[in-house]
């Protein structure tokens, strides 16, 4: 009987450690059919009567009764001991001081102790703390692994409240209700409309951007299309035919790829804000993303409508179907020449990284215009037309120009300047974090380097000493094509830090296959909008003594 109960108990322990009794214990200690009796060991004792061992059965199945129940009830009992936390509560625990607590499914875990043995870095695990693990797990599948869940699982607090599950209510007149999820990562300059860059320690982590933490740039709404009724208009050239293109006409069109990197024109704005305030996002470093672009040239599609290059100057003007609540919808133009050179591979694209585009990025249609500014990728494209004139757009004629330090805005002339196209020759440290605090012996600087119209980076320079000693840094990515250099180049540097240097001004510069090579300081380059901010990078971080 002892050892019947030693067993039963042991039995129910482990049971209950899984937080689940199997409902079979029960139906075999309650049910009478023969089916369902329990195998255990012989009751039998040599010499008892009958009616002894009957009741000798009945004070075992009583016992073991009261072992089920007593069980059960400490079952019950360290269920609902659990801690129960709102998603409010794990949001505020995003540092050392107040803990740095993160969720999985519908459980809450404090990796306070555990950030600094992060493999991949403390600033890694960081971006999630105070919320789900889900989505950088989605970005590196190698944590999805039962060794990862069964290490997570030793910093388990609480479960979330289920209450939070339920997916809020927003208002209908809102018009970004319908707006996509976005990656928890990705630091936010604008919610509406939503505007967001990659933390730099993301940004250079691949050479390919993932779809989720490229950076967004929208100008008003998202629109929620139907892939199935969705149509891009082309407006015929005189004598010709306009085009009204489904998804499946654009596929019969051939099919390209290409890589492209996407800047902003306000991409590192920030600095300029250190200057002089302008007007515009507060863009760190970030404004930049590439990504695998498949579709139909652009060159293919007009050329079917009857446009040909011409003599005289034409555009082509794109409008996309985002619109304010005035109906006015987000437009650009390029130039005829760029459009119809099939050189240039200027594409009608419906993938990126091999995937329909997501709804942030064009979703069913974009443009795509290599080595452009992304101001002329007009996303969620619905109609395309060639004018003598570039686009009358706001963001073609008033926005996205650059001017003279004097310039402000009782002086600015928009008429005056050409819309940017092509961009200027870029580059920026993506580790380490300006501000933090490096080994002393050895450090490895990484960042990315690109330059406008397919010009490629045949250099950067970097510097420990803010400029007055230069060292060459490694070029990785994809080899660069003579004139359709689309993509960027990551770089990194490993150097020995001076011995007895408490400090490092590192600073970064790239030169381009036309010797373009960036400024020194912002000051000269400063603009009344704060585009075009491509001076030299600086970071100034502290050495570990």
């Amino acid at each position: 009987m002892l050892l019947l109960h030693r067993a039963v108990v042991l039995r129910l322990q482990q049971a209950c450690r899984l937080k689940s009794i199997p409902s079979r214990i029960y139906i075999q200690a309650c049910s009478t059919n023969d089916s369902f009796r329990p195998q255990y060991p012989s009751l039998t004792f040599s010499g008892d009567n009958s009616s002894t061992r009957g009741w000798k059965v009945m004070g075992t199945l009583l016992g073991l009764g009261a072992v089920l129940a007593y069980q059960d009830h400490r079952c019950k009992a360290a269920q609902e001991s659990t801690r129960i936390y709102t998603k409010e509560e794990v949001s505020s625990h995003t540092s050392p001081e107040t803990g740095i607590w993160v969720t999985l499914g519908s459980e809450v875990f404090d990796v306070t102790e555990f950030v600094d043995l992060h493999p991949g870095g403390p600033s890694k695990l960081m971006l999630a703390a105070g919320g789900p693990l889900e989505p950088f797990w989605a970005l590196y599948a190698v944590h999805n692994q039962s060794h990862v869940r069964e290490l997570l699982a030793q910093y388990k607090i609480g479960e979330l409240n289920p209450e939070d599950k339920v997916a809020p209510t927003v208002e209908t007149s809102d018009p970004y209700a319908d707006d996509p999820v976005r990656h928890p990562a990705l630091k936010v300059n604008s919610q509406r409309p939503f505007n967001a860059e990659p933390p730099p320690e993301l940004l250079t982590e691949n050479y390919i951007t993932p779809n989720p933490i490229f950076f967004t740039r929208n100008h008003l709404p998202v629109p929620n299309l139907d892939p199935d009724t969705y149509r891009l208009h082309i407006v015929g050239a005189p004598g010709g035919q306009s085009l009204s293109l489904s998804l499946d006409d654009l596929h019969n069109f051939p099919k390209y790829e290409i890589t492209v990197t996407l800047q902003c024109a306000g991409n590192r704005r920030s600095e300029m804000t250190q200057v002089k305030e302008v007007k515009g996002l507060e863009w760190r470093t970030g404004a930049i993303s590439t990504a695998r672009w498949a579709g139909a040239r652009l060159c293919d599609v007009l050329a079917q409508a009857g446009h040909q290059l011409c003599e005289t100057e034409a555009h082509v003007c794109f409008e996309g179907l985002d619109s304010d609540p005035t109906g006015t919808a987000y437009g650009a133009s390029i130039p005829l020449a760029r459009a119809m050179d099939p050189e240039a591979e200027v594409l009608l694209a419906y993938e990126m990284n091999g995937q329909p585009l997501p709804r942030d990025h064009g979703f069913p249609v974009r443009v795509v215009v290599p080595g452009v500014v992304g101001a002329r990728h007009v996303k969620w494209l619905g109609r395309v037309s060639v004018q003598p004139e570039e686009s009358y757009s706001h963001w073609q004629r008033r926005d996205y120009k650059g001017f003279s330090p004097s310039v402000d805005w009782d002086t600015v002339d928009f008429d005056s300047a050409p819309s940017i196209q092509e961009l200027p020759v870029q580059s920026a440290i993506t580790e380490p974090r300006d501000g933090e605090t490096v080994e002393s012996g050895e450090v490895t600087i990484k960042g990315y380097a690109w330059s406008g119209g397919g010009r490629a980076v045949i250099r950067v320079d970097v510097s420990l000493d803010g400029g007055l000693t230069w060292q060459v840094a490694k070029l990785d990515g994809e080899e660069q094509r003579p004139r359709k250099a689309w993509a960027w180049r990551l770089w990194q540097l490993q150097a020995p830090v001076p011995a007895g240097q408490k400090e490092l001004n590192i600073v970064c510069k790239a030169v381009d296959d036309g010797y373009n090579v960036q400024p020194d300081t912002v000051a000269p380059i400063w603009n009344l909008r704060g585009v075009l901010s491509n001076a030299w990078h600086r970071v100034h971080v502290f050495v570990a003594p």
